[in-house]
């Protein structure tokens, strides 16, 4: 038998690996090309009318309504400095419920009757696009044969110059609606979610004082990811189709040693990473930090905290830069949940915050969290926004590929609580009974070294099983897989914040109205929030035992799986919640469920049907040829005389039987009836599917560890994540 061409020629082709020449100077700095390629103030402040800009900047910075007046002038500076940018196209980049990024592209040059072509970009074209809205995900909203939809400029997130090799783009980000007003898009409710968050948030600084600038919601999210070659993914058919192995066994070393974590970044590694970091410093895209993570081949970048919306933007900017520079470097940049069974999963930590202008970040304790009441009025309103809507935020993070991660002891759980640290701990503590008269202060860590020095200490320890977790001046969301956009935990965010907010302004208003003087007002509610939302709170181990019955005992949903915690999102609390801020109707908050059901649906069929393709047209042939291999030695020895050992053969040939009924049984599960409605089908896939995937995984993997290396046709997860 001859030996796989496909796996071992991918091995040989890696380690012939040649990085590519750098496409930059050697004595070119960060500072010097950071945001050229974006609209940025700077350039609208010299390329626009004095009036034009002062009316952008009113919308972007203090929330002002956009004058459709300033269009035209926009569009003409925005036009001239894309053309001088080499652009010969436009685009009206929008969020569909794909998940994915979605553009549209059109040429600046129409033909004029002299034979020659002319740049021409309308302020009505910059403000409004027609793509067709019937072709993407609309959970009910739309007809297949209502295809009308429209984008919408977005003046709040600057527009930018996509290069290619092949010509560059002047890309818009915009919103995306129904031709009734619906939102098909990630981006709307955001934006929605956003403002009411904002209204309420001011109300609360007006009460202590303030004439606030207008209050925005930031989001700073951690980004994992594995790098494999490309060569190994375009040999894996389970990758290609649906983002990560469903076959491979364990390799004989994983991550035991935990020697990956902040190791030394590989040097292909570090080329890719200094030219990601290159285009998305082009791209204002403020990347902060880059490691190597816990599992073999997992890295992470986080950038600087930005606006919420812009943050979003970037994100999916982010993800396709990625891709793009990953494949520059013949490498596969992996962003699903869990593409390697038995090793980390990939987060999007969402790190959260809310300030302006003139406030600063509003939840900075500073040095006496005790005394600082405007921040433990913001604190408490995270409390009970979390203890409130914890199965909303478990809903707005729920996918197929995100189940394979949450709750397992990599992440953390599905029981949305919140960890404040021993500082913030204690003060609720306090207020749980009175006033709070202390906080815990800052420390030293003597080191025992004299030419070392003293180094200061946070008054609490970090705990990385908490779902939402204080780390200091922000809010960490940690339940986010690393394929979803961080507009969806975000939108949510900033709804459940609105009505707690909302909550407390009104409360407050009401005890003024009523005579009572501020810091008694205060000091009552704080008192009335940890009595009624502290059950939330929890800084132990999450990933204990004992958590899962503690936190049932106080209340707290468990909502393991997307099917458990889909349902939430159509709730009656949920729905009212929605509606009353102006985020989603009850139809679009349906969509967005049937939509999830829809994906998860999906995304399991299209393993499903991947699974029975490799077993049966790659893992069993390679087996059987294995087995006659083993056959016709064990007959070869009998005729000459030779005691045969027929253990291994009998191996073999029990794994192939068994491979061969999980075969039969998925292939019939495939064609059994599913349901007519998204809820049957999505159900389906969970009880039917998943286990007769995992049969057939199981027959194939441990065949993987007893047949020829030569003759196994798949790249093995020792290859994948050690050979780069």
């Amino acid at each position: 038998m001859s030996a796989n061409p496909v796996r071992l020629q991918a091995i040989t082709d890696v380690e012939a690996y040649v990085p590519p020449a750098p496409s930059f100077s050697a004595d070119e700095t960060p500072g010097e090309i950071f945001g050229m390629n974006v609209f940025s103030k700077s350039v609208m402040q010299k390329r626009l009318p004095k009036s034009v800009f002062k009316s952008v900047m009113a919308t972007i910075e203090n929330s002002e309504i956009l004058d459709p007046l300033i269009a035209d002038a926009v569009a003409s500076a925005m036009k001239d400095w894309a053309l001088e940018k080499g652009a010969t196209h436009y685009a009206h980049v929008f969020y569909p419920l794909t998940g994915f990024t979605a553009e549209k592209h059109d040429g600046f040059f129409d033909p004029v009757g002299d034979g020659t072509a002319l740049a021409e970009f309308a302020g009505k074209t910059l403000v409004q696009g027609e793509p067709d809205a019937s072709s993407f995900p609309n959970g009910g909203l739309r007809n297949t044969f209502e295809a009308r939809g429209y984008t919408g400029w977005d003046a709040t997130s600057p527009a930018y110059i996509l290069e290619n090799p092949n010509g560059n783009t002047l890309c818009i980000p915009t919103v995306f609606i129904s031709m009734t007003g619906e939102a098909l898009d990630h981006k709307t409710p955001l934006l929605r979610a956003q403002q009411a968050m904002a209204v309420h948030a001011e109300r609360v600084l007006k009460l202590f004082g303030h004439d606030p600038a207008a209050v925005v919601s930031y989001v700073g999210p951690e980004q994992e990811y594995f790098l494999i070659d490309r060569h190994f993914f375009v040999a894996r058919p389970d990758l290609l189709n649906s983002g990560r192995t469903l076959f491979g066994a364990k390799p004989p070393k994983g991550q035991e040693f935990d020697d990956h974590y902040f190791g030394a970044i590989p040097e292909r590694v570090l080329g890719f990473m200094a030219d990601t970091e290159r285009e998305l410093f082009k791209l204002g895209i403020p990347a902060k930090t880059r490691h190597n993570e816990v599992a073999p081949g997992q890295f992470e970048i986080a950038p600087m905290f930005e606006a919420a919306n812009v943050g979003a933007d970037h994100q999916q900017l982010l993800m396709t830069t990625f891709k793009t520079v990953a494949r520059k470097h013949g490498m596969e940049c992996l962003f699903h949940e869990k593409p390697f069974e038995g090793v980390n999963g990939s987060g999007k930590h969402v790190n959260f915050s809310l300030g302006n202008a003139t406030e600063g970040n509003l939840l900075l304790p500073g040095d006496t969290p005790h005394d600082n009441a405007q921040f433990l009025v913001f604190c408490a309103a995270v409390i009970r926004a979390v203890h409130q809507y914890g199965g909303l935020l478990r809903a707005s993070v729920a996918s197929a590929s995100n189940d394979h991660r949450l709750g397992a002891n990599e992440a953390p759980p599905a029981i949305i609580s919140i960890f404040l640290g021993d500082q913030l701990a204690g003060v609720f503590e306090q207020l749980a009974k009175g006033p709070a008269t202390s906080s815990k202060s800052r420390g030293t860590l003597q080191i025992g070294v004299d030419t070392l020095p003293v180094l200061p200490t946070d008054p609490g320890d970090r705990n990385r099983t908490s779902p939402f977790a204080f780390t200091g001046n922000r809010f960490e969301f940690r339940a986010p897989g690393s394929l979803q956009s961080v507009a969806g935990p975000m939108t949510t965010i900033n709804a459940i914040m609105a009505e707690a907010l909302d909550h407390i302004a009104t409360k407050l208003e009401t005890a003024i109205e009523l005579g009572t003087e501020l810091n008694t007002a205060v000091q009552e509610l704080l008192t009335e929030l940890i009595t009624d939302h502290g059950s939330v709170v929890f800084n132990g181990n999450g990933y204990s035992d004992e958590w899962q019955v503690e936190a049932a005992e106080r209340g707290l949903p468990n909502l393991r799986t997307t099917l458990d915690a889909l349902p939430e999102l159509i709730t009656e609390s949920s729905v009212q919640l929605f509606e009353r801020y102006g985020i989603f109707s009850e139809s679009e908050a349906h969509s967005r469920y049937e939509i999830g059901l829809e994906h998860y649906a999906q995304s399991i069929m299209v393993e499903a049907l991947s699974t029975l393709e490799i077993g049966q047209t790659s893992v069993l042939p390679a087996a059987v040829r294995y087995q006659t291999e083993l056959a016709t030695n064990v007959s070869a020895l009998k005729a000459a005389g030779v005691e045969a050992d027929l253990d291994l053969l009998e191996e073999v040939s029990t794994a192939i039987a068994a491979l061969r009924v999980g075969i039969g049984a998925l292939r019939n599960a495939l064609h059994a009836d599913h349901g007519e409605d998204a809820l049957a089908e999505a159900t389906y896939a969970q009880t039917s599917l998943l286990p007769a995937m995992a049969e057939v995984r199981a027959a194939a993997d441990s065949l993987e560890a007893i047949v020829a290396d030569d003759l196994w046709p798949l790249p093995t997860y020792q290859e994948m994540l050690y050979i780069l």
